[in-house]
């Protein structure tokens, strides 16, 4: 529902950065991200009912109760932004769920389109951590309405067009300029920022790092292509064709949990 919404945002973002003399959007990668989005798009509404389902199943056998307030809305929406902090840093320090994440991190460019860059295999992913909060007692219906208004926020960060925000808002929310860095290949800016409402998290748990030296946007090594389905599946492949050449259920292991950048050795080289 939130999508003309998004249309017409990228649509004065490209209009204003284009009077301004410096266009953030190349029509190659712009239809790259779209593509992602289309595939996106299609697998969650091929997958929603059955993870909303299984919400429900899990809500019976809540162990508390959070009231169907406007207190329990806007306590649920803290505790899944939260969830999100872990579940976005696990995509960034666990292969197999940096194999979806990736693909979000593709683009060399930085603006809105880059938000809806999305991978098809996320959704399952994500639910990975979100099926405890219905044990907890978070109704789903509470849990997938205060997600949605976390992901919308989640759109307007992904801009150049933003510089900085009011001081105490730059320490206590997610900002354009928290997120540049967040995508930021460079040596300081890898696996920090992971908060997508409150950078509150990033500030506590020490993955903070401010915006300073001019972003590099990308991947350390960039994929180089914008087909939609190298887009999507590239890493996937790379990570079965390792997993066919581990030599053990430890190495296998390895392969699939540890960081992207700590991999084990596979061939014996003595």
């Amino acid at each position: 529902m939130a999508l003309p919404v998004f249309a017409f945002l990228i649509l004065a973002e490209v209009v204003f950065t284009s009077l301004q003399g410096g266009g953030v959007y190349a029509l190659k990668d712009f239809a790259g991200s779209m593509s992602q989005l289309g595939i996106n798009s299609v697998v969650r509404l091929g997958t929603g009912g059955a993870l909303i389902s299984l919400h429900f199943f899990l809500y019976q056998f809540r162990v508390f109760d959070v009231p169907n307030t406007v207190w329990g809305w806007i306590f649920t929406f803290v505790v899944i932004d939260f969830v999100f902090y872990w579940y976005h840093r696990a995509q960034h320090r666990v292969r197999f769920m940096w194999c979806a994440h990736v693909v979000h991190h593709s683009s060399e460019h930085m603006n809105l389109g880059t938000a809806l860059r999305q991978s098809p295999t996320g959704p399952f992913t994500r639910a990975l951590f979100y099926w405890p909060l219905p044990l907890l007692g978070f109704h789903p219906l509470l849990v997938a309405s205060a997600g949605a208004v976390a992901t919308i926020y989640g759109f307007w960060t992904h801009t150049e067009v933003v510089k900085k925000l009011w001081g105490p808002l730059e320490w206590l929310l997610v900002t354009p300029s928290h997120h540049r860095a967040h995508h930021g290949s460079n040596p300081e800016y890898v696996d920090r920022n992971y908060g997508n409402v409150f950078i509150v998290w990033d500030r506590l748990f020490g993955t903070f790092e401010p915006e300073v030296a001019p972003v590099r946007y990308g991947l350390l090594t960039n994929i180089n292509t914008y087909n939609p389905l190298r887009i999507a599946f590239a890493e996937w492949v790379r990570l079965f064709k390792d997993s066919f050449q581990a030599r053990s259920l430890r190495q296998l292991g390895q392969l699939w949990f540890r960081p992207p950048r700590s991999q084990p050795v596979l061939l014996d080289t003595n």
